[in-house]
């Protein structure tokens, strides 16, 4: 077994547009900090008086399992001689939000058409996603029912 730490560092800060005004700006735009990584500039959602141009929480949650499955996929592929060409994911959530401003995600679905050269290896192509769910950390991280609408095409 490995263990790894992951660091962020995340930093917002009262902005006062006016000085000597009691009117301010309460964005929720901030920064997000990785070590030798760009920064990365957040805020909620439109949705939640967020800046729609920037990403925001949700998007991002449904970014890392889109991606992790995808590296999970490319993980089994190679190792079962599988040559992926494309792979492109449409991810959706669905998040409820409560009376009280609580809330979660209860669906999630995740709809990858991926290409592979082999025509003898669809269906072992499209049971991996069965294993990439398995494997992904951020799926196994999460409490969030994740469905797999998975489409395998061969490369012309």
């Amino acid at each position: 077994m490995i263990e790894k730490e992951f660091k962020v560092k995340t930093n917002w800060s009262f902005v006062n547009k006016k000085q000597n005004s009691s009117v301010f700006s309460n964005s929720k735009t901030h920064q997000v900090y990785i070590k030798d990584k760009a920064v990365l500039t957040v805020s909620a959602a439109k949705e939640f008086k967020g800046d729609k141009t920037k990403h925001n929480p949700e998007d991002l949650f449904l970014a890392a399992l889109s991606s992790c499955h995808m590296m999970s996929y490319m993980y089994l592929c190679d190792k079962n001689k599988i040559t992926l060409i494309d792979y492109l994911d449409e991810t959706s959530g669905t998040l409820l939000v409560n009376k009280d401003g609580s809330g979660a995600f209860i669906s999630v679905v995740l709809s990858p058409i991926v290409t592979i050269l082999e025509k003898n290896k669809i269906d072992l192509a499209l049971s991996l996603h069965t294993e990439a769910s398995r494997l992904c950390f951020i799926a196994n991280s999460s409490s969030v029912p994740i469905t797999h609408k998975p489409q395998i095409k061969i490369a012309e």
